[in-house]
């Protein structure tokens, strides 16, 4: 709950800046300018800051979560593609494997016979 004023006693306060030496006129335009800026404040209770706390960890934990969740589904996403890298490198490596025999074996098939 957030207070708009706050109770002030400018006469009090002018009376305490006089017995401290400064004119009367100069007091009492201090106490009123001073009164003007605390009802014109807004002040945060206890209760505001703790209420204020606990939305901010609930929002904190929340968003702790999320991160967590997106982090394993990223994860899972990534072995995904590697497991499907790895298929294709070996489908791949399996291929030239084949064309290297196939080429080895035609050059040995033209090769001329030893003596």
């Amino acid at each position: 709950m957030i207070m708009s004023a706050v109770p002030f006693d400018t006469l009090k306060f002018a009376r305490h800046l006089e017995a401290s030496g400064m004119a009367a006129s100069v007091a009492a335009g201090a106490a009123e300018a001073l009164a003007d800026a605390l009802t014109g404040a807004e002040l945060v209770t206890r209760s505001d800051l703790a209420e204020t706390t606990t939305e901010l960890r609930n929002e904190i934990a929340s968003t702790t979560r999320e991160l967590r969740n997106e982090i394993s589904a990223t994860r899972i996403e990534l072995k995904n593609d590697i497991e499907l890298l790895r298929r294709d490198i070996a489908i791949k490596f399996g291929s030239m494997l084949v064309i290297a025999v196939g080429i080895l074996l035609t050059a040995i098939r033209y090769l001329p016979p030893h003596p």
